[in-house]
């Protein structure tokens, strides 16, 4: 899409102007509906669109990602533009500066029509958690889109934005893709800078795009990868690499391996299948699968929802109605009313946060403290080794780990909300690659009929670290073959 759409712009076909009206069109018809937007951005988004159309009068070269409208998640800063992370206690928050992905996006003129919903600071998977409004899956408007990075998601496969990008901490750009039937991409962590970025839970999180094609993920992903001085947890590789220009190469050879552990007697029957075939699908490419173990894998899940809360708790205290945002105190007219240091913290927090944020900072609270810290915090963090040590070994016989990216389809508005551990259980496949820091990969490989709808399934690759080029090589020949085989 992006390639096709940059093919027009400098063939006059179409200008960046009219492609950005025609998105801009789409979010006004479409995002009632859908929800996806929180910020629309038409002035800014045209403004650069101008920029674009002149350049290409005048003969100049222009990237590939030049004029293409785009979308980003509302906890990444756009310097002026409000920055709410979907939360009441950021609502009246003005980013001062740019995120270094937005600076990198900026530099290259890419049209960026506005900030998208999303669960509460990244803390969910539907994104219903948000302050602000409940976003709905354009393939099923009542079902969930996938959380955090749901907005973004749910543009993308909205037609309301060509590209976006999200943040992932335990899931979020990959769950809402697999739910929305589009690609999303967790890099390998320090591969893009975090700086701008709320930080949720800072040793997890991570930017990553989502589109509609592995190539248009590659494209995007070039643009804000690589070494940023202003995070100190950035790594300096891959700088300048053009990720797309790795699509197309010969993948026989190559291993997969099926984790055991994943692909046990309770994954969803449908969705079983639809791993065989796309499994085949790899075969046919001359890519080797072979069963391989995971050993600490159902460790993974109570290990990264104590890490992830008590690294939100550390993180969350900086929101205390003193430095920025929301303020209870401000909003006491005379002085008889205005309230201690204490009671401006507490009556802040209790009215600015929602019950999931809440929910993490207790259970974070509680896991760091005195007493606890080894029984909970230290024993986690050791799992966490050892789950780094399962993916190191697995690494010495093969190339790459699949499962699905799910266990199961986008689910019902409202299904879970009540049953938080249920909602928590749905990230089983994705959080691995998180705590132990490896790139990971979600595309379609099907869907599954749920009361009348069609609703896509997505499938996971994991890689190994800063081996994205091969990550996207070999899910962009899936994608193909895939295409091939089902437009005969």
């Amino acid at each position: 899409m992006i390639r096709l759409l940059h093919n027009k712009l400098v063939a006059g076909e179409i200008t960046a102007v009219d492609l950005a009206k025609q998105y801009l069109k789409t979010i006004k018809e479409k995002d009632g509906e859908f929800g996806a937007y929180l910020t629309v951005l038409e002035k800014q988004a045209l403004e650069e669109a101008v920029i674009v159309d002149e350049r290409l009068k005048r003969g100049e070269t222009i990237d590939l990602l030049a004029g293409i409208p785009g979308a980003i998640k509302d906890n990444i800063l756009m310097e002026g533009i409000r920055a709410t992370s979907a939360s009441k206690i950021l609502d009246n928050y003005i980013a001062p500066y740019d995120a270094t992905v937005i600076a990198k996006l900026k530099a290259v003129h890419t049209v960026m029509l506005g900030k998208t919903n999303m669960d509460e600071f990244a803390l969910g998977s539907s994104t219903e958690n948000s302050a602000y409004q409940v976003t709905k899956n354009p393939y099923d408007l009542t079902r969930v889109p996938g959380g955090t990075s749901g907005g973004s998601a749910a543009a993308v496969a909205g037609s309301e934005a060509v590209w976006a990008l999200g943040s992932d901490t335990g899931g979020s750009i990959r769950q809402p893709a697999a739910f929305c039937g589009v690609v999303g991409l967790k890099p390998t962590y320090g591969r893009v800078s975090r700086y701008g970025l709320m930080a949720g839970a800072s040793s997890l999180d991570q930017i990553g795009p989502i589109a509609q094609t592995v190539e248009d993920v590659a494209i995007v992903f070039s643009r804000i990868a690589g070494y940023d001085p202003h995070d100190a947890t950035s790594a300096d590789s891959g700088h300048g690499k053009k990720y797309e220009d790795y699509l197309g190469g010969d993948v026989r050879g190559k291993k997969i391996g099926i984790p055991k552990e994943y692909f046990s007697s309770d994954l969803d029957p449908k969705i079983r299948v639809l791993c065989d075939q796309a499994l085949e699908y790899f075969k046919s490419l001359g890519i080797e699968v072979r069963e391989i173990s995971l050993p600490h894998s159902s460790f993974a899940l109570p290990a990264y929802y104590i890490i992830q809360p008590c690294e939100v708790s550390s993180n969350f205290a900086r929101y205390d109605g003193i430095r920025y945002g929301l303020s209870i105190n401000d909003e006491k007219s005379s002085v008889e009313e205005k309230s201690t240091l204490l009671e401006t913290y507490l009556d802040t927090r209790r009215h600015g946060f929602g019950p999931e944020v809440k929910r993490r900072i207790m259970l974070g609270t509680y896991s760091l403290s005195s007493g606890y810290y080894d029984a909970y915090y230290l024993k986690a963090q050791k799992v966490r080794a050892l789950l780094k040590q399962d993916f190191e070994k697995a690494f010495e016989e093969v190339d790459f780990i699949f499962s699905p990216t799910t266990p199961e389809p986008a689910f019902k508005i409202g299904e879970k909300t009540t049953d938080p551990l249920k909602m928590y259980l749905g990230d089983i496949y994705t959080i691995t690659a998180n705590l132990t820091g490896v790139p990971a990969l979600s595309f379609p490989i099907g869907t599954v009929s749920e009361d009348g709808k069609e609703l896509p399934i997505g499938g996971q690759l994991q890689g190994r670290w800063f081996d994205e080029e091969t990550l996207l090589c070999v899910a962009d020949a899936f994608e193909k073959e895939y295409e091939r085989c089902h437009s005969v």
